[in-house]
């Protein structure tokens, strides 16, 4: 029976899983790092080259018997990043990455151009926020002008494996209306804010095709060689990582809420129509199956617990141990974790703050617990605006890596008062992509199955992993919640200048 491949390429990793639809299970799962260079203005960059070699790097790992069936495969990208090609396909500089805050300036000079947030928002469904594609460019422009003069196309994370892959130049629905510039009621590019980035230059000319969500290419016959895939593997169009992992969660059908814990935070929940809040307290993103999704994005999550456990000489596989040495609240320490800056709330410029220490909370323990509480407060601020338009949710599905902690798992329950399952696929965006590919491979076949009815079959949840909200819990966390929320609140004037 054929396997179908699923790659996500993330900050920190690039992972590949392989996955029999016939037996159900990940015959295989392999994964390379990645490194990050960071500067002092927020700068957050990556070689392109080391998402290729980590991709080589991760098939190569695979038994070549499991390569030799691989009938399909789709890329899972970290959104928003901005990989520059000229004319031949050569990368002309670092991508600047989603979690980079140099370029919140020009953000606002963006929205400014076309008459301010709630304009552009009427015109895309989003703010231009920091970290979105759209500001990426007029800083190239300013910065790195020789870049910016030979660019021919723009592209994302995920475009550029895919590229690499078929060697054609496109995107897809879901990843596009993370770039700021795609109307995400229409599904087409806004040409009002693609002229306000930059007024004396077509940039429609530099935008690659979008592709449909069931699309199919063939994989270029150099990287089906050099990757040990057979010439004949198909490439489906794949998507930004929170739409894959939307696949791989179920989160597929309306009311249903998935959380990803990983460098960065998510939440998002399905949805058939366009859902745009007119002040922009969410991303207004489509799904990469033909729907919308409805995003929080936080842009510290396990990167602060990662940060904490290495600044106290632990490994984050100690840090339930910590938890369970400490109570919720963290006897009154609190943390807000915005190491990169921070997107939910909407403080680009925000900086991480540890507040409340006493004679009692200052020890290794309390502050990892305060970094977890900071990470999941953050998430459960974005939450509240969700809640506030009238959407409702019985239960939450968490993926990402953060889900391996059992405490973190019961931490989320408590908070946000509801019960939390978590699927059997841990890998949610690479198996998500897995799917997704499966899903094309039928359509291409004459199988008329839904993206749905795909991931009913396929997505199973681990029942001993799930966990349930404890009321007394739920009561302590609303406490410690309301006095990060003060904190928050004393200093948002301070980070927003």
């Amino acid at each position: 029976m054929d396997l179908v491949a699923g790659i996500d390429a993330g900050t920190q990793s690039l992972k590949v899983v392989i996955y029999d639809p016939a037996g159900r299970s990940m015959v295989a799962s392999t994964s390379a790092p990645l490194s990050l260079t960071s500067a002092a203005d927020g700068s957050r960059e990556q070689q392109p080259a080391d998402w290729v070699a980590a991709l080589q790097a991760c098939f190569h790992a695979i038994d070549p018997s499991l390569r030799s069936r691989i009938a399909a495969l789709a890329v899972s990208g970290q959104q928003h990043g901005f990989v520059p090609l000229d004319s031949a396909g050569e990368v002309l500089a670092p991508a600047k990455l989603w979690c980079d805050t140099s370029t919140s300036a020009e953000c606002a000079q963006i929205m400014d151009a076309v008459g301010g947030t709630a304009r552009t928002i009427a015109l895309a469904g989003n703010p231009v926020l920091t970290g979105y594609t759209a500001s990426k460019l007029p800083w190239t422009k300013t910065h790195r002008p020789d870049t910016y003069a030979r660019l021919a196309t723009i592209l994302l994370p995920h475009d550029y494996l895919n590229f690499v892959l078929t060697g054609q130049r496109f995107c897809e629905y879901g990843d596009a209306s993370g770039t700021g510039w795609l109307d995400v009621r229409t599904r087409t590019w806004s040409t009002e804010l693609l002229r306000a980035t930059d007024p004396e230059r077509d940039l429609t000319a530099c935008l690659p095709r979008i592709a449909a969500p069931h699309e199919l290419f063939d994989i270029n016959p150099a990287a089906a060689s050099t990757l040990g895939l057979p010439a004949t593997a198909k490439v489906a169009v794949g998507g930004g990582d929170n739409m894959m992992a939307a696949i791989g969660t179920g989160c597929v059908l309306p009311g249903r809420l998935a959380m990803s814990l990983g460098t960065s935070g998510t939440l998002f929940a399905y949805a058939d129509t366009p859902v745009v809040d007119p002040d922009g307290a969410w991303a207004a993103f489509c799904s990469s199956t033909g729907g919308w999704l409805p995003l929080i994005c936080t842009m510290n999550c396990t990167v602060v617990t990662e940060q904490v456990a290495a600044a106290f000489g632990f490994s984050t596989r100690e840090g339930d141990d910590h938890l369970r040495a400490t109570s919720p609240g963290a006897d009154g320490l609190v943390m807000l974790p915005f190491l990169n800056g921070e997107r939910t709330p909407d403080l680009p410029l925000g900086k991480g703050v540890l507040a409340g220490l006493d004679t009692t909370n200052m020890t290794p323990a309390h502050v990892y617990r305060a970094a977890m509480e900071g990470a999941t407060y953050s998430l459960k601020y974005g939450f509240d605006a969700f809640v506030r338009a009238g959407m409702t949710f019985e239960r939450i599905v968490l993926t990402g890596g953060g889900s391996n902690s059992a405490e973190w798992r019961q931490l989320v329950a408590d908070v946000f008062g509801l019960p939390v399952d978590v699927p059997a696929q841990s890998e949610g965006a690479a198996f998500g992509a897995a799917l997704q590919a499966l899903w094309a491979l039928g359509k291409a076949h004459g199988d008329s199955a839904s993206i749905a009815e795909i991931a009913d079959r396929h997505v199973a949840l681990e029942p001993e992993r799930s966990t349930r909200p404890e009321p007394a819990r739920t009561r302590a966390y609303a406490t410690a919640y309301a006095r990060f929320m003060r904190h928050l609140d004393a200093l948002t004037p301070l980070y927003r200048g």
